[in-house]
């Protein structure tokens, strides 16, 4: 006999081991940054390398981690790293302190406006 396992989860969360709003946002807040790895289970998100048109010579890679099932400041850990090529490779650079804090910060409102958004079709 097969068993269904997944039987006792809510449809919508199959898959998300880490709070929805949360991914979500880190889909749409990084969507401009191609995807490298998502493990939605496990909370991680990492993009591949990326250069803005107008600065060719610098790129970023971001990796979020979602900490905590609930919708929380705390809940979220963003790393960033950025090179520069000096003409004949790329080598690690500085990020500024502030980055980091400032991405986290964009996927935090962007989590909040989509628990607003769905609690108000809820009614």
């Amino acid at each position: 006999a097969l068993m269904n396992f997944g039987s006792n989860k809510p449809q919508g969360d199959v898959g998300i081991g880490v709070n929805i709003y949360l991914w979500r946002a880190t889909l749409d807040t990084l969507a401009f940054m191609p995807a490298l790895s998502a493990d939605p289970f496990g909370g991680t998100y990492i993009t591949d390398w990326h250069s803005s048109s107008d600065r060719p010579l610098e790129r970023f890679k971001i990796q979020v981690f979602i900490l905590d099932s609930r919708l929380r400041a705390d809940g979220i850990a963003v790393q960033v790293f950025r090179q520069i090529n000096n003409g004949a490779s790329w080598v690690d650079a500085n990020v500024d302190a502030d980055t980091p804090l400032q991405i986290e910060n964009a996927i935090l409102t962007r989590a909040r406006q989509l628990r607003i958004s769905t609690l108000d079709t809820s009614r």
